[in-house]
């Protein structure tokens, strides 16, 4: 099997789910033997919004020939990663380089867990929701959007309230009774919106 580790190893992380890797070429005569290519083992060590530990899975990605770079794809954002690079002949791999390190930046969140409207009155609703299963970063903020439908299914006007981070639940008031209102709701990071749930709910007619 190949006698030296590629050295050098360089990450250049390039968005949240993408980075690339470098390394500089073993010398030839190490190899002993056909080279083959180069393979590349990460793994993902933590997630930054949680810090749960969890069984590792490592994944290879094989460079054929004498690249000495690479991209890893589908990387979870906002996550801290390790990897390195061995170099492959016939018979086998070489020895793995030094562990590298490198952490994803935030991306945008998935959309809250659920949305469940309860309690209707005359003219309030309440809303309670779940924070996103997979957070990408850290949470800014929630926004929800809602707007009357009215009997032919039309769209009233739209109103968009921004909702605290550390926020599960709210109340709204003041809304007209007995009416079909439709909700958008979505969660925040420094990045941006994630995708947003919608769900419809009606105030009550009477007393």
């Amino acid at each position: 099997v190949p006698m030296v580790a590629p050295g050098n190893v360089q990450v250049h992380v390039i968005n949240s789910t993408l980075a690339k890797v470098h390394w500089d070429p073993v010398p030839l005569k190490t190899v002993r033997g056909h080279l083959q290519g180069y393979k590349v083992y990460y793994w993902k060590v933590q997630s930054l919004s949680r810090r749960s530990r969890r069984h590792v899975e490592k994944k290879i990605l094989t460079f054929r020939g004498n690249k000495t770079f690479g991209m890893l794809p589908g990387l979870e954002p906002y996550s801290s990663y390790k990897l390195n690079v061995r170099v492959v002949n016939g018979k086998g791999e070489g020895p793995a380089s030094p562990d590298k390190v490198f952490k994803t930046p935030e991306g945008v969140p998935s959309s809250p867990s659920f949305l469940k409207i309860t309690n209707p009155t005359l003219d309030s609703l309440t809303l309670e929701w779940g924070s996103p299963t997979h957070p990408n970063g850290v949470l800014t903020s929630y926004t929800l959007k809602f707007q009357p439908i009215n009997n032919t299914h039309e769209l009233g006007p739209l109103v968009e309230i921004r909702i605290p981070a550390n926020e599960s639940s709210l109340i709204l008031k003041n809304l007209n009774y007995s009416t079909r209102y439709k909700f958008y709701f979505n969660a925040q990071t420094a990045v941006g919106s994630g995708s947003q749930i919608t769900e419809e709910a009606v105030t009550i007619m009477d007393e």
